[in-house]
């Protein structure tokens, strides 16, 4: 890959991954540059149906063609980034099925904005978090890729439902998407109408904390699979982890209001996580017992407010 391709592909992910971004800085030179071509594909696919006011869906599809056949090499690259990207698949052996996956789930983005089931928001998943996961899990090249990948996949679903109960607001009002399951909202009693209007309730803070204490499972399960990778990667993955499962102390200290406002992590509270994390990690190279001391996912107890049903929300 080219300096070039590489400086416009770390522009794109220091602009638009603020979070990821900073935890992309600890890891070595060769998974760094990588993993910044990976985020601008990334990002500029998501980008086609996420800024697309006014964009027919009909163009939007076309669009997601003719990136799916830049990465794939089925034409010239028309950008630096999908130059890198059809490099990068190659020397790593990226598999086509995987970007085949990511880009299908950009496409229902187009015209899918409700989730009836979890299973169904899972399957949508899999293209845009765990292709994810898999492509970075080859650019780290460990030993037990195997091994490594279920935790993987498991990571970066963990990080995708973090993003969905962040963005709430902000899915709602700039693209008419609900990304809770219909079911959660359903059993919490909780109508969509009310999101759409960004009415906050008991029930929804309820819904809220039943799909966080899910995400919290994922978290366990990704971090569990951190020991896998090489040891130069383990730390940078570890600290993504704690960066992004820090919402979740936001979340809950504002009652499980998204609506209201986004949760947004100040850069004083990431350097502080940055650096409770790294001053861990010192003594114990365990990166679950690491994760325990330092995140904010409680240690595989249930949640409170679901054990409750609603006696521990804060008040907002």
């Amino acid at each position: 890959m080219q300096r070039e391709h590489i400086n416009a592909s770390k522009a794109i992910q220091r602009r638009t991954g603020k979070t990821f971004y900073l935890a992309t800085r600890f890891l070595p030179e060769r998974v760094r540059h990588a993993t910044h071509v990976l985020y601008a594909f990334f990002r500029i696919a998501d980008e086609v149906v996420d800024d697309a006011d006014g964009v027919a869906p009909a163009e939007q599809r076309a669009r997601l063609e003719e990136l799916r056949d830049q990465a794939l090499g089925e034409r010239p690259p028309e950008d630096p980034v999908l130059e890198a990207f059809r490099e990068l698949r190659v020397r790593y052996g990226i598999d086509d099925a995987e970007v085949d996956s990511f880009v299908d789930a950009m496409a229902t983005d187009i015209d899918t904005s409700r989730y009836e089931t979890y299973d169904d928001l899972e399957s949508y998943m899999r293209g845009s978090a765990a292709a994810v996961g898999v492509m970075m899990t080859a650019i780290m090249e460990p030993e037990a890729e195997e091994t490594a990948l279920p935790h993987a996949i498991k990571l970066g679903e963990a990080f995708q439902m973090t993003n969905f109960l962040r963005d709430v607001r902000e899915d709602i009002v700039e693209r008419d998407r609900i990304y809770i399951p219909q079911e959660t909202l359903r059993e919490h009693g909780v109508d969509p109408a009310q999101i759409g209007r960004l009415e906050y309730s008991e029930s929804f803070a309820a819904a809220m904390a039943a799909e966080l204490q899910r995400t919290e499972d994922l978290y366990r399960e990704g971090v569990a699979g951190i020991r896998y990778l090489p040891a130069d990667c383990q730390l940078p993955v570890l600290l993504a982890a704690v960066l992004y499962a820090e919402h979740h102390s936001f979340i809950r200290s504002q009652g499980y209001d998204v609506l209201s406002r986004e949760p947004s992590l100040s850069t004083t509270r990431k350097l502080w996580c940055l650096a409770k994390t790294r001053w861990h990690w010192h003594w114990h190279r365990d990166p679950e017992a690491v994760f325990q001391r330092v995140s904010a996912v409680p240690t595989a107890e249930p949640d409170r407010h679901r054990s409750e049903h609603g006696d521990s929300v804060a008040t907002r």
